[in-house]
């Protein structure tokens, strides 16, 4: 068994009321401490400003021009190009009356616009500020007041929403620049409250007549405020330095350069998972650092077949849901094949994988298998990919076996926060005893697991479990104006993530649980149940409900207890008669209860993966007779999960055959 990481402290049991922990593991890059930083890449405007020196010429950013409907071929701009645009959009901020330390939001669509406000940022010290809307209903409202945001630059399709009467906070605005033209209603709108609206045009032209020489921040200066998902209620602002940044670039290039395939200025990246988000902003920087080039999707994830088409990247990163997609497409195709071809497949798929458990690479475990049969799946992404990221949520291991199989291209799955700048531990391809975990301690990063009793997970114990805990050179700095929740996720510089792990000996992380009942759905977005099931109980046919997900699946389901005399008045009124027992075996009375809570999930702008898909129909309360509450009547979920499996078992499948998905 390779030793990918060293343990650099023993576990110790817990005392004077402190709870026990588990060994301390590191990278083996770093088993003698932490690598030193490059002295001339210390900030993140480092990372791309000597990249534009180093490469002026190299195609860095690409997009795709709409015309009658139709994308046309990707479109290049250079480094140099794009570091000449970068000094315009900071020298007409600068003009505008931004001062280091002004925030700045970003508020649209991954494209070259994003990146150049971004590295204007950078380069001049102010602070990034990325708005996402899928954070909830009036986030952007409250991003815009609780960062103090001065600017902000809005992708053309965004603007209605900042300029609505319901988005009270821009108002605080100083300016707005588009991504594209303006229209003369939009700048009607923005001047009835008193905010001057510039064309992406104009504000290039404003810095080339009145320039100003970059800002250059300190290591220590903030670089991002990058809002995540909280509990329940408002987003939570992560602050991120600029040397934050730049050590995950450092640790990104030297781990990737321990691998056979190196990094060159030849690859290309395809981003369409949102830059708002800490994994597409961090690969994306590493491919600056690189001098490679970032083609953007054309902003509809249902015409991502045809940019990975048009462009042919080398590496794909996507949340779980984009491979069970690929995964699902690749069994309907076998599916469809001929039963003798379906079963040459099959059987060249157990030859390649029986030769990589041995410790072949995916190159030389079946060349034969890949030309055969596997070069169809590579195809789908495009044709030329090397490396396969997933990251967001835990992969499935039977799909992360089935790409490292069929894939024909290394693949690696980590695990990481907005709070750690990305991936905190990170797996290594080719090796098949990793599927199913998330690695090891990524370069700057050290992980041990704390007890956690009340779950009764022991990082002493065998296996060794317990909440992951992370300490290192990439964490975030604070949450923004919220020392109180700081202080509660950051004790003796670890930061408690409240997700549950399972360590191997050698250092190898598995994620098993989430502490506090929050969750990832496979395509990456957080679900707070206890959040839900408070909203859904709103409706008067609800007695009780117990939402359920997984990282594995896309969507939620639910049980409910039906509301007894609602229930009752509900028959009445359609005709229908027994006992409650009874009324619950009628799909007729599902039906309603599932649109009933569609109604409260649309009245209270829940967002869409929060609606609940599907639901089992239980008569009886939950009760502690059948071990699924406390005596305090707190739900017992994992005892839930276990006495409701196989009726949420066939519901998922039901849902999926029903293409409710």
């Amino acid at each position: 068994m390779a030793n990918y990481a060293v343990k650099v402290e023993s576990g110790r049991a817990g005392e004077d009321g402190k709870p026990s922990v588990g060994p301390v593991y590191r990278n083996s890059l770093a088993r003698n401490g932490f690598p030193p930083l490059d002295p001339d890449m210390t900030t993140s405007w480092d990372v791309f400003r000597v990249a534009a020196e180093k490469y002026p010429n190299n195609r860095m950013l690409g997009w795709r021009e709409i015309k009658n409907g139709k994308a046309g071929p990707y479109l290049w701009k250079t480094y140099k190009e794009v570091y000449e645009e970068v000094l315009q959009v900071g020298s007409a901020l600068c003009h505008l009356g931004a001062k280091p330390g002004s925030r700045i939001g970003i508020y649209g669509a991954n494209c070259p616009q994003w990146i150049a406000a971004m590295e204007a940022c950078n380069g001049y010290s102010l602070i990034c500020v990325p708005l996402y809307d899928t954070l909830g209903s009036g986030a952007i409202d409250y991003i815009i007041k609780h960062a103090e945001i001065d600017f902000v630059f809005v992708q053309d399709k965004k603007m209605k929403e900042i300029l609505s009467s319901t988005c009270k906070s821009s108002r605080l605005i100083k300016s707005i620049v588009s991504f594209s033209s303006t229209m003369g209603e939009q700048n009607d709108a923005a001047a009835d409250i008193g905010i001057k609206l510039y064309s992406w045009n104009e504000t290039l032209r404003m810095g080339e007549e009145y320039p100003s020489e970059p800002l250059p921040p300190q290591p220590h200066n903030i670089c991002t405020i990058m809002y995540t998902s909280g509990t329940s209620g408002d987003p939570k602002g992560v602050v991120l330095t600029h040397e934050s940044h730049a050590t995950y670039v450092k640790g990104a290039d030297l781990f990737l350069n321990q691998f056979e395939d190196k990094m060159t200025t030849d690859d290309v990246y395809l981003s369409f998972l949102p830059l708002a988000h800490i994994l597409d902003r961090m690969l994306e920087e590493y491919f600056f650092h690189n001098g490679a080039s970032v083609g953007y999707y054309q902003g509809d994830i249902h015409a991502l077949r045809d940019d990975l088409m048009e462009l042919k990247p080398t590496l794909f990163a996507g949340v779980p849901r984009v491979f069970e997609r690929v995964h699902e497409g690749v069994l309907k195709a076998i599916s469809e094949l001929r039963p003798l071809r379906r079963m040459i497949f099959n059987a060249l798929y157990k030859h390649k994988l029986r030769w990589m458990r041995l410790g072949y690479s995916h190159k030389t475990a079946s060349p034969f298998a890949d030309m055969l049969a596997f070069r169809k799946v590579k195809a789908r992404l495009g044709g030329r990919v090397r490396l396969i990221i997933s990251g967001g949520a835990p992969l499935n291991p039977e799909i992360e076996e089935f790409l490292r199989v069929t894939s024909c291209a290394y693949l690696t799955q980590g695990y990481g926060l907005t709070e750690t700048c990305g991936l905190s531990t990170v797996g290594f391809p080719d090796d098949m005893s990793l599927v199913g975990t998330v690695g090891v301690a990524s370069t700057f990063s050290e992980v041990r697991l704390e007890e956690a009793p009340e779950l009764d997970y022991d990082p002493l114990g065998t296996p060794s479990r317990g909440e992951i805990c992370v300490r290192g050179k990439t964490l975030f700095s604070e949450y923004y104006k919220n020392p109180e929740l700081t202080k509660e996720v950051m004790v003796d510089g670890w930061f408690h993530t409240g997700d549950i792990g399972e360590m191997r000996p050698d250092g190898v992380l598995k994620i098993i649980d989430r502490k506090k009942n929050i969750f990832k759905l496979s395509q990456g977005e957080y679900v707070a149940v206890e959040y839900l099931e408070k909203i859904y109980k709103i409706s008067p046919i609800v007695e009780d409900i117990w939402v359920y997900g997984d990282s594995f699946r896309s969507m939620l389901v639910a049980v409910v207890t039906p509301h007894e005399d609602s229930a009752k008045r509900w028959a009445e009124q359609n005709g229908h008669k027994g006992s409650l027992c009874d009324l619950c075996k009628l799909e007729v009375l599902n039906k309603f209860i599932l649109q009933e809570l569609k109604t409260v999930a649309e009245t209270n702008k829940l967002r869409g993966f929060e609606y609940i898909k599907g639901i089992v129909v239980d008569p009886l309360p939950f009760d502690i007779e059948r071990d699924l509450v406390t005596p305090t009547m707190k739900k017992k979920r994992a005892q839930m999960l276990k006495f409701y499996k196989s009726e949420i078992d066939k519901l998922y499948h039901n849902i999926l055959a029903e293409g409710r998905a």
